[in-house]
Formats: C-alpha cells, structure tokens, sequence
C-alpha cells in the first residue's frame, strides 16, 4: 500500500525524499574517500614492516604554527645520535639515518639531454634498506666503504631512471645532480604512490658524500628497526636513555625529542580522518533534517488527502494502531527509497573519485548499513506525528470529509 501510494505521486514523492538522498549520499560518498585513504596509508606504513621506530625532534602531527617556547628551541636529531644509538642499544639491529637537501627552485639530475626535476636528493647509510623494506632490484646498493671514502655513486629511484635512461641500462652511467657528478650504481624497486604522490623520485647516495657536499645540513630524520619484533618496547628504552644522557636531560624533565612507532603515526593519521568525519556527519545531518522535514510535510498532506479513506478503515474495524502503523511505514518506506538511491549514488560518486583523482576509495559496508537505518529512522521520527494525526481522527467526521 505504502509503494502504490508512492507511485500514484512519484514527482512530489522524488521532491520529499531529495533531502534524505543528499543526505545519505554526501555520507556515503564521503566514508568511501577517507576509508580509500585511511587503507592506502595503514598499507604504506605497513610496507615498512611491523617494527620500525622512528627518532625525530617532534612528535607526529604537531602544529608548528602552535608550538611552545621549549619545543621551539630544541635540538635536531643529528648524525652523532644515529652513531650512538647504533653503538650503545643492544637489542637495535640498524639505525637508517636520512638526511634530504632540497635546492631553492628543486633539485635536478641530468644525463646528456635527459632531465629529471625536483627528485629527493638525500643522503644515506647502508642500513637503509634493511630499515625502510626497500631493496636494489639492479645493481647493487650503498656500503660501508662508500660512505667511509666518500665515493661519488648513487642509487636512483625508477621515476629518476625512467627519466634519464629510458632506453639504456643506468648501470655505471654519470649523471649530474645539482651540478655534481655521480655514479649510477643501482636502481631501486619501485614503490606504490600516496594520494597520486610518487615515492619513486629520489636519488641516494652515501652519508659520508653528502655530509661532504652539503655539511651545514645537520639535522636529519632517523628510523630504527630492533633486531625482532619482540625487542620494540626494549629498544625503545634504550634509545631514550641513550639520548637523554647525550643532551644531559634531568630524570624530572620530559624528553626533548620524540619517538614513535608506526602504530603511533596510524594513531595520528585516523585523529586528522575522525575530525573529517565529524564535518561530514555535520553536513550529513544538515541534508537529513531537511528531508526528515520534507517527509514530516508530505505525510501531513497526505493525511488530509486520505481522510475519507482512514475515515472508512476505521468503520470497519481498523483500530488506532493499524492506522499508526500504516503511515509509519509509509514513511519510512519514502525515505528508505531515499535512503537506497543515496547510497547507489554515494558509491558511484566515490567511484568516480577513485577513477578519475588520485583519491582512493574504498566502500565501506558498515557505513552502507548505517547510512540505511538512519534513512529508516528518519522516516519513523519525522513520521511519528502525522502517522499520530492520522490515527486519532473521529471516524464520523473522516467519513464525512470531502
């Protein structure tokens, strides 16, 4: 009864149930964008495998437009640190310090009349592979002799080697780095983007060189993998006692430096999605009140419009609850049906998204559901009082209405 009621006005029943489709749809639309986003970084941390640690003179997600004088004055991580952490911490097994200089305009790299611009130019320790899960695939990587004498070689990333060798072997090619001369000694395996980002545009070559190059570049970023999962909380110890005794740090003051897993940067990143989610709930609530309006409206109409007919129900034995029951459901079959093309539109909308963006977008089927019973609901809410209105006219008076 309630869907042939639906069909016998299907214009200003579409017009009642636009609010709870926007509504539905923004939600959906929404939820399959931050979901995309929320896998394809818990899926980039965790290409670095389970048991990184990361030393660095802030902690993840800091505001540095909002920072404290002591914060403020701090001391970077240094090469020192990396040194110290490495000798002094048994249960760490490779200490990755990664130290990037970037030129005003971007970096750029040259072979002949190839040109690779804006590539990350960084320098490393051969512990850098064990440590970020990232391997060679030609050639060979950095070693400890070519940091010590402080050869001119680099390891290249593939957007860097399509780049400049797009149909020959960069193996012991010459390039020009920001008008230096290095060594083509490697190619490393490729890497999956960030929202469209690369993270294949990079060119490595060994710590010892580039403190050579560029010695005023003295804070750096430091990652540190322990020799088992197991020894995480362990080394985590030992590395802050090592470097509260290297800055002389009372045992009454807090650390004056950060160090963080990578469950702590997944923590950080979904505190920046939940803020979304509330917007979104917002403007979500905004669409669903004004269709849940827009329901209450049409319901009310609809009564007046059915008098006779409840009128006639009522006569022959319809008791007060069956004509509740009646535009109840009604109602919540109008914004259900609301409900049903707002999600069919959600998906397709994050679809596009995800076809035509960088933005990934993963359905979520928790948010299908909810995004469902909230439709529902809102049409039992906002059909409570017509469903009401509805049930106690007099049956005498609705059988006279014209």
């Amino acid at each position: 009864m309630a869907w042939q009621a639906i069909r016998a006005n299907k214009l200003r029943a579409f017009l009642t149930i636009l609010g709870v489709l926007i509504g539905v749809g923004s939600v959906i639309a929404m939820a399959s964008i931050i979901q995309g986003l929320n896998n394809s970084m818990a899926a980039q941390i965790q290409s670095l495998g389970s048991n990184v640690i990361y030393v660095s003179k802030f902690e993840p997600g800091i505001h540095f437009g909002n920072i404290s004088e002591e914060e403020r004055n701090r001391k970077g991580i240094d090469y020192e640190d990396a040194l110290a952490i490495k000798e002094l911490c048994p249960s760490v097994g490779a200490v990755s310090p990664q130290n990037y200089y970037f030129q005003p305009g971007g970096n750029t790299a040259k072979y002949r009349e190839n040109e690779a611009r804006r590539p990350s130019f960084g320098g490393v320790l051969p512990d850098y592979e064990i440590v970020n899960n990232s391997f060679v695939t030609d050639g060979r990587f950095i070693t400890e002799t070519d940091v010590h004498f402080k050869t001119y070689v680099c390891v290249l990333g593939t957007d860097i080697r399509e780049a400049l060798f797009p149909n020959l072997d960069p193996l012991g090619k010459e390039i020009r780095v920001n008008g230096d001369r290095f060594e083509v000694i490697g190619v490393m395996e490729k890497k999956s983007s960030i929202l469209g980002e690369s993270q294949n545009n990079y060119i490595l070559i060994p710590y010892g060189t580039f403190q050579k190059i560029h010695p005023e570049e003295e804070e750096l970023w430091l990652a540190v993998r322990p020799k088992t999962p197991q020894l995480i909380s362990k080394s985590i110890d030992e590395i802050e006692n090592v470097m509260r005794r290297r800055r002389g740090i009372p045992s009454d003051k807090p650390n004056d430096f950060a160090v963080t897993t990578q469950e702590d940067l997944m923590n950080t990143y979904r505190k920046i999605t939940s803020a979304i989610y509330g917007v979104m709930v917002l403007i979500s609530s905004i669409g669903l009140i004004v269709g849940g309006v827009g329901v209450m409206n049409i319901m009310l109409v609809t009564v007046t419009e059915r008098t006779r007919e409840i009128g006639i129900r009522k006569a022959i034995g319809a008791k007060r609850r069956n004509i509740l029951w009646q535009f109840l459901i009604e109602a919540s079959t109008l914004s259900g049906i609301g409900g049903i093309v707002g999600i069919i539109i959600g998906i397709l909308i994050g679809q596009l998204v995800n076809a035509v963006t960088p933005l990934p977008a993963s359905i979520s089927l928790f948010w299908v559901i909810l995004a469902f019973t909230v439709a529902i609901s809102v049409g039992l809410v906002f059909g409570i009082y017509p469903a009401y209105r509805a049930a106690k006219l007099d049956p005498i008076v609705s059988l006279r209405y014209e």
